[in-house]
C-alpha cells in the first residue's frame, strides 16, 4: 500500500508557493511514476523478478487511464528491447525495465540501441546471475553489458531512482549524447524498500523534458537508409562518435542535475556524489546501496579519528576518470565492488586503478563483498576501511573469507 502526503513548500520553480506530493513506495514503484510521467510513447516490457512491480505498476497507471502511452507486452526480454528499439527509430520517446537474465538475453539488442543512437531509456534492477538461481543483489549482470555503448547510472535511494529517471530522458535525448540510458538499482535492497520521494506536478515534468527531437528517424516521406552495410573506414567514424557522446554526457550530466536542483531543488546529479572528502586522507569509492549504506561508516570512522570520506560512484559509464584522479591527488583510495570480473578482480577496482595509471602513485586497495546478495552493513564497511588503513590486504580481499578475518 503506497502512502501520499502533500505539504506546503517554496515553489522550486518560478513564484510563491507550491504543493510537493510526497509518496512513499518502493524503488520500482519510484521508476514506474517517473517513467509514466516522462510521457513515453511506447513501453515494452516483459516480467522478471525483481523488476515484475515496476512493470505491473505501469500496467495499472495504463488501467486507470494515467498512461496513455503504448504498452507492449512481449514474449521475451530480447523482443521488449527490439520493440522499443523500432518504436525509439520512428522517432518517439520509448522506456522498458528489466533484470539479470533478462538483460543478458537483450544484449544483442544494447549494441543495436547505441550503435543506432536511439535514446532508449531502462531501468535495470541489479539481480545475480545464475545457475545457481539466485534472486538476490549484485551487479554482475549490469557490469557485463559495460561495453554496449549505454551510458550507465547506479542509484541509492528512491528519490535519486526517481531523479534519475527524469533526468535520464533530458540526458539521452540530447543531440550531444543520442545514447540509450541504463539506470541500475539494487534487487530488493531499493527496489522493494519503501522511501519518501517527492513527486513534481505533470505539469512541471512537462516543461522540463519539453518534446523529443530526434537525431534521426523512419519517416516514409523522407527516406534515408540505416543499419546498412558499412565500409570500415565509415565503422570507425561511428565508433568514434559514440566515444565522443559519453565525453559529451560527462559534461551535460552534472549541467542537467543543476537545472534540475533550480526547478525542484534537490541534487542528484554529478559523476561522483562526494560525502566528507574535503579534509579526507583516505576515501572509499563504492556503488549503488553498499555505497548509501557507508555513509553511517564514515561517520562512524570519524569519530574514532580516521580522516576519511566517501566518493560515491554513480556513472559507470562515461566512468569518471579526471574526478577520480582528482581525488587521488591527495589521498589514499579503498574500493568495494558488488561484482566480480573472473579471473582478475572487481570491475570498479580495476577502473580506478586504470584512472589513476601514469597520474598518480595513490595506494588503492580494494574489496569484494555482498555477491548474491549477502548483507553488508556498516559495521563490514568499518572493518573493511580499517583493514585497509592498516595495509592488512592481499591484491583482490573476498571480505568475510577465511584470510581476512581477525
Amino acid at each position: 500500500m503506497r502512502k501520499r502526503m502533500q505539504c506546503k513548500s517554496n515553489n522550486h520553480g518560478k513564484g510563491g508557493a507550491t504543493m510537493k506530493n510526497i509518496i512513499i513506495n518502493t524503488g520500482n514503484y519510484s521508476a514506474a511514476k517517473a517513467a509514466v510521467m516522462a510521457k513515453p510513447d511506447v513501453v515494452a516490457a516483459y516480467p522478471i523478478t525483481p523488476q515484475t512491480t515496476l512493470v505491473e505498476s505501469i500496467a495499472n497507471y495504463i488501467a486507470s487511464g494515467e498512461y496513455k502511452g503504448e504498452y507492449i507486452c512481449v514474449e521475451s526480454e530480447h523482443s521488449a528491447m527490439s520493440a522499443c528499439i523500432g518504436a525509439s527509430a520512428t522517432g518517439v520517446r520509448t522506456f522498458t525495465a528489466t533484470s539479470s537474465h533478462g538483460l543478458l538475453h537483450m544484449h544483442e539488442m544494447l549494441h543495436w540501441a547505441a550503435l543506432a543512437r536511439l535514446p532508449v531509456i531502462m531501468c535495470n534492477i541489479n539481480r545475480v546471475i545464475g545457475p545457481g538461481w539466485n534472486i538476490w543483489a549484485d551487479e554482475n549482470d549490469s557490469i557485463s553489458q559495460r561495453d554496449t555503448g549505454w551510458i550507465q547510472f547506479y542509484c541509492s535511494s528512491n528519490q535519486e531512482i526517481f531523479d534519475t529517471v527524469i533526468q535520464a530522458f533530458k540526458l539521452g535525448e540530447h543531440k550531444d549524447v543520442a545514447l540509450p540510458v541504463m539506470i541500475n538499482y539494487n534487487a530488493f535492497i531499493l527496489s522493494h524498500t519503501s522511501m519518501p520521494a517527492e513527486i513534481p506536478s505533470q505539469k512541471e515534468i512537462d516543461d522540463y523534458l519539453g518534446k523529443y527531437q530526434p537525431l534521426w528517424r523512419i519517416d516514409p516521406e523522407n527516406p534515408v537508409t540505416f543499419g546498412n552495410i558499412i565500409m570500415p573506414a565509415d565503422y570507425e567514424k561511428v565508433r568514434r562518435a559514440m566515444q565522443y557522446a559519453h565525453e559529451n554526457a560527462k559534461r551535460l550530466i552534472p549541467e542537467i542535475a543543476q537545472d534540475w536542483k533550480k526547478k525542484f531543488g534537490r541534487f542528484n546529479g554529478n559523476l561522483i556524489e562526494k560525502y566528507r572528502c574535503e579534509d579526507a586522507e583516505v576515501i572509499l569509492l563504492a556503488m549503488g546501496a553498499i555505497a548509501a549504506e557507508s555513509k553511517v561508516s564514515i561517520d562512524n570512522l570519524r569519530k574514532e579519528g580516521y580522516k576519511i570520506g566517501l566518493a560515491r560512484v554513480r556513472t559507470f559509464r562515461p566512468f569518471p576518470a579526471e574526478e577520480i584522479v582528482k581525488l587521488a591527488k591527495k589521498t589514499e583510495l579503498i574500493v568495494i565492488d558488488r561484482n566480480i570480473s573472473c579471473g582478475y578482480e572487481g570491475a570498479l577496482f580495476t577502473e580506478v586503478k586504470s584512472a589513476l595509471y601514469n597520474k598518480s602513485d595513490a595506494k588503492v586497495s580494494g574489496f569484494i563483498a555482498g555477491l548474491g546478495g549477502k548483507d553488508v552493513t556498516y559495521n563490514h564497511i568499518e572493518d573493511m576501511c580499517k583493514k585497509a588503513i592498516k595495509g592488512k590486504l592481499k591484491e583482490t580481499v573476498w571480505y568475510g573469507f577465511e584470510e581476512v578475518k581477525k
